[in-house]
């Protein structure tokens, strides 16, 4: 690998923005003034070469992570759904499911600690590769164990996908550009759930070819992509970004594997460098940095937003469909596929809305945070009490609405936790503290799957009461999680978000070491706002 530069050749000392009319700014540590509009040009180019991979990555981690719920309604009538082939009961496909979160939650933080020190672009594809091979074999399963061992070994798989993309835009925009890209590619996610409900209807077209049922054809199909996918991120995706006119140094495996172009070139880079020279003065972090990670109070009440709003995302992706049959056991498999994708179409949406005005109001995060969780539990009061059995429908629109309310809500928090773990902790914050808030704000996704719905038996008994008392405990998850959000507002203002110590972008430095304060991070104290907007053009 490349020689790494350390944070104390080259220090650059914190300042006050030396803010000029016409939206420039000077940068006198690293090389005067730079137009606003050459920046955004800057960070545009990286969009087309990094947001795309990301996008379709996920798409197909998503299907494949998730196309199990929806397989418990495929070709029901023909008795080819997963629980009559497999002969499963409800309460095992709950187990099959929470399963999958279980090694999530576990293998979240060390496999995100991993990418730190390897290739970020070769962890991730590694990531999909393997995914795509236990979706295919998913294809193979005949009974309750084949469930729960493939469902044990994707969670182990996946584990640090997630809280491995936040980490890995961090590599190449300051904190406060994050939050749309991170909606941009979690829409990937909606249109996959979208997809997924859409194209299952196809599958149930071909139940009986080859002697496989519909969803197998499902988790075949899906699989072989996906490590088709996996395979193409090794040229598609860039590797970390090295300083202008620095080479990276080909040892060990990656001598073997195919190189890639860096993101940017010439005077691009150049202008990168001068304005995130954060990420690019770096050293490897140490025990000491991760312990001072690991107690600093702000990562519970991220944790905390993190488990409502995953828990409701993940309970309505397994068992969307099964709520609606209960609002109207009439409808067929097919009926329910197609019901169940405009629900995605809503939370994609809310994303492309929301996100953006998120990072240009980005001291407001609470707010774009608490305002979508409230839309959530109207929606779920609504589920749960509107409509009747002659007319389900205001039940079915509940779910439309916590469509919406969920879009930009896990994307503004992995986006908040980078903003403040990267002021904090430099580098290792941004990645410890993401998978942390990822994976143990999973343990929601546990409680939505294994124990609510299907898995509650007392709660899935037919008639209009069903279901009730799991809707209910979601609303309850989402108050805390409202809660924790503005706590974390109060104590902020109480208690300040200043740097743990003086630190690199890589991690805390020995005292009396200077702090890399680039142009991003000087900007960044000052919210965008509406400037800028195509429409003010």
């Amino acid at each position: 690998m490349a020689t790494e530069v350390s944070a104390t050749e080259n220090p650059i000392q914190s300042h006050e923005p030396d803010k000029k009319d016409h939206g420039v700014f000077e940068d006198r540590e690293v090389g005067g003034e730079v137009d606003i509009a050459r920046i955004e040009r800057v960070y545009r180019k990286l969009d087309r070469r990094i947001i795309p991979a990301f996008w379709v990555l996920y798409f197909m981690c998503s299907a494949i992570r998730s196309n199990v719920g929806i397989s418990q309604t495929m070709n029901e009538a023909q008795g080819h759904d997963l629980e009559q082939v497999l002969h499963l009961s409800p309460k095992q496909v709950s187990t099959g499911l929470a399963l999958f979160y279980v090694c999530y939650v576990i293998f979240d933080f060390p496999s995100n600690l991993i990418m730190t020190r390897l290739s970020p672009r070769v962890w991730m594809s590694r990531i999909v590769i393997g995914v795509g091979i236990i979706g295919s074999f998913m294809a193979a399963m005949k009974a309750a164990w084949s469930l729960y061992l493939l469902r044990l070994l994707l969670g182990v798989i996946i584990a640090g996908m997630w809280p491995g993309m936040a980490y890995y835009l961090t590599l190449f925009y300051p904190p406060s550009r994050t939050g749309k890209r991170i909606g941009q590619y979690f829409t990937a996610a909606q249109v996959s759930a979208s997809v997924v409900g859409l194209v299952s209807a196809g599958f149930q077209k071909m139940d009986g070819l080859g002697g496989l049922v519909g969803f197998q054809w499902m988790f075949l199909l899906y699989g072989i992509v996906g490590i088709l996918v996996g395979i193409s991120l090794l040229w598609w995706l860039p590797d970390r970004p090295l300083p202008p006119g620095e080479t990276r140094e080909r040892t060990g495996l990656m001598k073997w594997l195919p190189e890639t172009t860096p993101a940017l070139t010439g005077e691009d880079a150049q202008i990168h460098y001068q304005d995130l020279t954060r990420v690019y003065h770096r050293r490897v972090w140490t025990i000491k940095d991760l312990g001072r990670v690991l107690i600093d109070w702000r990562l519970w009440p991220l944790t905390l937003m993190y488990f409502g709003v995953v828990g409701v995302g993940i309970g309505v992706q397994n068992y969307g469909t099964v709520i609606i049959q209960s609002t109207n056991p009439n409808l067929t498999g097919i009926d329910l596929s197609l019901l169940f994708a405009p629900i995605w179409i809503m939370d994609l949406i809310a994303i492309l809305l929301v996100t953006p005005l998120s990072d240009r109001f980005h001291r407001h995060r609470a707010l774009f945070f608490s305002f979508p969780v409230l839309l959530q539990i109207a929606g779920l009061l609504i589920t749960t009490y509107a409509g009747s059995a002659s007319n389900p429908w205001p039940r079915y629109g509940g779910l439309l609405i916590v469509g919406f309310g969920l879009g930009p809500t896990v994307p503004i928090t992995m986006t908040w936790t980078a903003e403040i773990f990267q002021h904090r902790h430099g580098e290792v914050g941004v990645a410890a503290a993401s998978a942390l808030v990822s994976g143990l704000g999973n343990l929601g996704s546990i409680l939505t799957t294994y124990a609510l719905y299907t898995g509650w038996a007392a709660d899935d008994i037919p008639g209009p009461k069903q279901f009730r008392k799991s809707n209910l405990v979601m609303i309850g998850i989402l108050c805390v999680s409202i809660l924790s959000a503005v706590m974390m507002t109060v104590l902020l203002k109480v208690v300040g978000n200043r740097s743990a110590k003086q630190i690199s972008s890589g991690s805390s430095t020995s005292d009396g070491e200077g702090v890399v304060v680039d142009a991003a991070a000087r900007r960044e104290l000052q919210e965008r706002g509406l400037g800028r907007l195509w429409w003010r053009k």
